[in-house]
């Protein structure tokens, strides 16, 4: 059997049975490829049973991306005795050569005549007899770590856990949209909203023919990997080379950046009913380039009515940015030399500290409205779903 352990889900107090409802559904959700699987729920624990033995590394791989899960482990289970643990941990023990381990128990079944520290130091007597002279204790720094989870209903044995993602289970935070660029920032952006427990549509704006398909590839490869972690994903293509051409014509070159970004923003609002999200996610990070001052940021914050933005990266630095863009897949597909329609539309100086007031002016020689609506016109969708 699989036994998936969740951390967070555990402090949520009178609302836990809805985390882990949605949890449970989530895991359903990822296994649903595979035969005879049966999901069970019980006191802090969720057990995986039914499934062949040669699906099992391909599950605990799937399961490894389900947020809201803290580890999985492939364990043993057997009747709550200890005579039955003692005979059931030589099995659960790994081929080995000569090996050092500890044993750890949980007893969360409180009238289990046994206490833990008194299991332990049983089955642990009983590996070295069974063993010797391969195996022997190490408390502090073991080739294993074999773990004894007494429950009422059963006993279950492993000696190897797979860490999860932890955090929330997808979809208990809300809806949201990412403006998805084919940078290494909005991708990071949209795991760790993911993560909170937010599920997430991407836009992404493009300008072809100024920018070249392999642009938009980029982002529907990027939106591919999410997906994995967002279980699917849709991806909306926005064309704005209409706003992109008009604004060059009548605005300012140093406004061209951040009225750019509050047309996305408004764009952006104007899916949102389509989409159905609750915030708009973005990749800026405070500082890091001149667009992301905190004049730029809230003077394009203002080009928006009622959505909220979130900024998870706006406190973090690009190194950090782009550890986790490795750990998680997107950063080598970001770093493709194919620009986007916000690389190509930065002028020489642009704007860095703008006044509110003078943005709006320039706004002010653009049909705002009509341009908009072009730009949901030429909007196309891409779902890609998941498990593949």
């Amino acid at each position: 059997m699989l036994l998936v352990r969740y951390s967070e889900i555990g402090l949520k107090g009178a609302n836990q049975n809805y985390f882990i409802k949605i949890l449970v559904s989530n895991i359903k959700q990822a296994l649903s490829g595979y035969s005879g699987v049966e999901i069970a729920s019980s006191r802090g624990r969720i057990s995986i049973r039914g499934y062949s033995i040669e699906d099992e590394a391909a599950m605990v791989g799937k399961l490894s991306k389900v947020f809201g899960i803290a580890s999985i482990a492939i364990a043993l289970e057997c009747e709550p005795s200890i005579a039955s643990i003692k005979d059931l941990s030589i099995k659960a023990l790994p081929a080995l050569g000569r090996f050092t381990f500890k044993v750890e128990t949980n007893r969360a079944d409180k009238r289990f005549p046994a206490k833990s520290p008194q299991v332990s130091s049983e089955v642990g007597a009983h590996v070295i007899k069974m063993l010797s002279p391969n195996a022997s204790v190490d408390v502090h720094n073991p080739d294993i770590v074999l773990n004894i989870d007494i429950r009422e209903e059963a006993a279950y044995i492993y000696w190897q856990a797979s860490a999860g993602e932890a955090g929330l289970p997808l979809g208990s935070s809300g809806k949201g949209a990412v403006l998805l660029s084919g940078g290494i920032d909005s991708p990071v952006a949209s795991y760790m909203m993911a993560r909170r427990g937010m599920k997430l549509s991407a836009i992404h704006y493009h300008s072809y023919p100024f920018t070249s398909v392999a642009a938009q590839d980029k982002a529907r490869d990027i939106s591919k990997v999410i997906s994995e972690y967002n279980q699917g994903m849709d991806l909306y293509n926005v064309n704005a080379i209409d706003f992109m051409q008009s604004a060059i014509s009548n605005c300012k070159e140093q406004y061209l950046t951040i009225l750019l970004r509050r047309f996305m923003y408004r764009v952006a609002e104007a899916m949102k009913s389509k989409i159905g999200f609750s915030a708009i996610i973005t990749g800026e990070s405070l500082g890091q380039v001149a667009s992301q001052t905190i004049e730029s940021i809230n003077c394009t914050q203002q080009a928006l009515i009622e959505t909220s933005v979130m900024r998870p990266l706006i406190g973090i630095d690009k190194n950090e940015i782009t550890l986790i863009a490795k750990r998680i897949g997107t950063y080598d597909i970001s770093i493709r030399p194919y620009d986007d329609c916000c690389t190509v539309f930065v002028p020489k100086h642009p704007q860095t500290r703008p006044v509110t007031e003078k943005v709006a002016f320039e706004e002010g020689k653009l049909d705002m409205e009509s341009l908009v609506g072009q730009a949901l016109e030429k909007t196309d969708l891409l779902t890609i779903k998941w498990p593949y």
